[in-house]
């Protein structure tokens, strides 16, 4: 098993690393979050991973955090889960959303991530919220605010209506919802925060 390497980022793609280390090319499958707090090309970094063996091929995963990666072996605990499924999870909402949507037993939060379906989601959930349970609540968290899940709704459909994908559009809508604030209100908030 390989635990972690220290090398040099050669290329950065959608959810893929490629790390020198020492003259040799390491293709690693990484998750939005790890890829958009990596350093820039030419530095070194390092990488915890988890590789992954099956019949058509030998499969590194990476994590620029230990607790990152373990929240991903939480996912892959999970039956339905596999390694690359866990990655696209860990893409779809920051660690402490994640934990927290877990622990509070979200589903439709994390059934909102491209390719994580209802039944899926509500397994994580059911399996994974006692796992979880000592994770502190972040401030900059989702929920720390109460809103109006109608105007969340509909400000969502309006993002992805604009262009904003499924999964962007909704996590923006939650995080500009503050005090019950109307659809119109959250659409204003989250297109002057929005980098697309």
């Amino acid at each position: 098993m390989i635990s972690f390497l220290i090398g040099i980022i050669e290329e950065k793609n959608e959810n893929e690393l490629i790390l020198n280390v020492n003259n040799v090319g390491y293709d690693i499958c990484v998750s939005n979050s790890t890829l958009s707090a990596l350093p820039l090309t030419g530095e070194t970094v390092k990488i915890f991973t988890y590789m992954a063996v099956r019949e058509d091929g030998i499969f590194l995963y990476g994590f620029l955090t230990k607790e990152e990666r373990d929240l991903f072996f939480k996912l892959i605990s999970v039956s339905g889960v596999g390694p690359k499924m866990a990655i696209t999870i860990l893409s779809g909402l920051s660690l402490s959303d994640l934990s927290i949507a877990i622990i509070k037993q979200d589903y439709k939060l994390l059934s909102q991530i491209k390719g994580l379906g209802k039944k899926i989601a509500e397994r994580i959930c059911l399996e994974l919220k006692d796992k979880l349970s000592n994770v502190q609540t972040i401030s900059q968290s989702v929920y720390d605010v109460d809103y109006n899940e109608d105007a969340v709704q509909m400000a969502t459909d309006t993002l992805i209506s604009l262009g904003v994908n499924k999964n962007e559009a909704y996590m923006l809508a939650r995080a500009n919802a503050q005090n019950n604030a109307t659809a119109e209100e959250i659409i204003s908030k989250a297109l002057r925060g929005y980098k697309g």
